[in-house]
């Protein structure tokens, strides 16, 4: 960028209109879908636009998610008791990367990189979460993903 800024990994990859794209392409082929088809057939139809609120803001946008759809919480409690396999969170994360190529999301190494390690952990911990009989009672913040940021277990 010109002013020296880093941009986000939303900005990078077009704003939420392009996360919305990529997200409406998504959920067009979710029906076709053997693995996951059953798993969004009462779908909002609204569904696509609040992953890519949700998308953006973990991606370092607006907070419109949390604003409109009360935050990282409820996006917790729409997996838990769902019972995902991971068959299910593969399929998922495969078929919306394939989606980012149809979508002309940025396809450069960094990006990527950035982008499908959240992918990767946002439908682990979904599966994790799937497995509760109710949410965690701590307010569980939005996470913000960056361009690289490592953390791990490791605390010593």
């Amino acid at each position: 960028m010109s002013d020296g800024k880093v941009p986000t990994l939303c900005d990078w990859a077009g704003g939420l209109s392009a996360l919305e794209h990529l997200t409406d392409i998504f959920y067009q082929r979710v029906p076709d879908d053997p693995l996951l088809a059953p798993l969004f057939a009462r779908m909002d139809a609204h569904h696509p636009r609040f992953v890519a609120l949700f998308l953006a803001e973990v991606l370092g946008g607006a907070p419109l998610y949390s604003q409109e759809r009360g935050g990282h919480r409820a996006m917790l409690m729409k997996h838990v008791g769902r019972h995902l396999d991971e068959a299910q969170r593969a399929r998922w994360m495969a078929l919306l990367l394939e989606c980012a190529d149809a979508a002309g999301l940025p396809d450069d190494p960094e990006f990527r990189s950035a982008f499908v390690g959240y992918v990767e952990w946002g439908t682990r911990l979904a599966v994790l979460n799937s497995r509760l009989d109710q949410a965690p009672t701590d307010q569980a913040p939005m996470p913000h993903w960056g361009w690289g940021e490592t953390g791990g277990p490791y605390l010593g």
